[in-house]
């Protein structure tokens, strides 16, 4: 739980207090990593924790900007650190023109594909599901059939990304969210007439699941109707004061787990309604980032920034601030994936000096070079390449007529490919 904020003091030191730190620097700082008092007591020097905790509250309320659904008022503030990420993003990962993250053409649906893997996979994980990340990218490139809860929510979560990028224009309604929940929850959850709807009762609380203490009791059942409406009004719309549209997908992520409108799969909901939003504004990149993977890491920071949003008088800035650093951190280990890719291109492309080897089977020689043990088969290569079974049978086929794989059949019409025997020497006569 977190430890509840004294009640601040405005004295005739206040405003001094809060000018003299705003002088020095430290104030900045302070704002910038937007500490609670958990952090800022210990922060005082030549003054009380009390005196401090004060003056930084009065300069956040001068700050702040408020936001209302229903009859609950929440409030931000745009700090430097935010404005710097906010432009930083809108330089990489928006616009129309492109991005210098160095994804060629032909490679951006096979990035995007990964990603969404990826998403699917951390996003799921964060709410128990308990499987390795290589079974569960099998299971989805090979198109194999979940066989226990984990993989259930893992192939949901997927499907439900692959939906929101085919809908991504569309508005949010409450039909809308009520069917991305249906796609995210589908034979997940202990009553299945609980998919795809809203909570009938006010029996949901987020508990804290080491000593079983309530840590949020959302909003009563009688408002569900009234706080959606004005979720999706906000989603829709721009109001007549600006927000810049990463601050809403911030701020639409934060409503959707604390209003929690379903008996379950609300952070997993949450999650995909902010990147539906993202793309909607044109935030393109947003598609090859998985920032479920970086909150799964970094999980008990996630959710102290709800738990100091809802203490310190529904101070949305915590929770914006995590997010910004999470995308920061996503956009990062996405240049780095595409770095390693990219090496993993160029390693391949040895390969396409054999004479009939396109670049999908170059990269299928380097996948069968590098992991001696591998079983392809179609499924696998359609959704890795994004190619009809045609075009993949075709490739697996000629490679086995190259005499660099060998057909296991699996029964009368399923065939699997293995590395064959005589690769080595195979590579040997092409000079490789």
């Amino acid at each position: 739980m977190i430890e509840p904020a004294p009640q601040i003091e405005k004295t005739d030191q206040t405003i001094p207090l809060m000018v003299k730190f705003q002088m020095n620097g430290s104030l900045q700082k302070i704002q910038d990593d937007y500490l609670y008092w958990d952090k800022i007591k210990y922060k005082a020097k030549d003054c009380t924790p009390l005196e401090l905790w004060s003056a930084i509250k009065l300069d956040r309320l001068l700050k702040s900007k408020t936001v209302k659904f229903h009859s609950y008022p929440f409030h931000y503030v745009i700090t430097d650190y935010i404005q710097k990420s906010l432009h930083q993003f809108d330089m990489h990962i928006g616009g129309t023109l492109g991005s210098n993250i160095g994804i060629a053409e032909t490679d951006k649906t096979k990035f995007m594909i990964s990603s969404i893997m990826e998403e699917a996979i951390s996003s799921s994980q964060m709410e128990g599901a308990s499987t390795t990340r290589k079974k569960a990218k099998e299971m989805i490139q090979q198109e194999k059939k979940p066989r226990n809860k984990s993989e259930q929510m893992i192939l949901n979560n997927f499907m439900t990304m692959k939906y929101i990028v085919q809908h991504k224009s569309e508005d949010l309604t409450v039909e809308n969210l009520l069917y991305i929940h249906h796609l995210i929850t589908n034979k997940t959850l202990e009553d299945s007439e609980d998919e795809g709807a809203f909570r009938e009762n006010d029996d949901v609380h987020v508990v804290n699941h080491i000593d079983s203490e309530i840590v949020h009791t959302p909003p009563l059942q009688s408002d569900l109707r009234i706080l959606i409406n004005d979720l999706c009004l906000f989603f829709n719309t721009d109001g007549e004061e600006f927000i810049h549209p990463i601050i809403k997908g911030c701020i639409i992520h934060f409503m959707i787990g604390w209003i929690h409108p379903f008996t379950d799969g609300n952070g997993r909901t949450a999650r995909a309604v902010f990147y539906w939003y993202m793309l909607k504004k044109g935030y393109w990149l947003t598609e090859y980032l998985s920032i479920s993977r970086i909150i799964k890491d970094t999980k008990s920071q996630y959710e102290k920034a709800y738990l100091y949003t809802e203490t310190d008088e529904n101070d949305l800035t915590y929770f914006i601030t995590y997010h910004l650093k999470t995308m920061d951190k996503s956009f990062v280990a996405l240049k780095e994936y595409i770095s390693h890719k990219q090496k993993e291109v160029f390693q391949a492309a040895k390969f396409m000096k054999i004479p009939g080897v396109n670049d999908r089977m170059a990269q299928i020689l380097k996948i069968i070079h590098d992991d001696q043990d591998r079983i392809l088969n179609t499924k696998e290569m359609e959704a890795r390449f994004n190619i009809s079974n045609y075009t993949a049978r075709t490739d697996l086929k000629s490679l086995v007529e190259l005499g660099f794989l060998e057909i296991i059949q699996v029964n009368k019409q399923k065939q699997n490919f293995i590395k064959a025997a005589a690769f080595e020497n195979t590579l040997k006569r092409y000079k490789l």
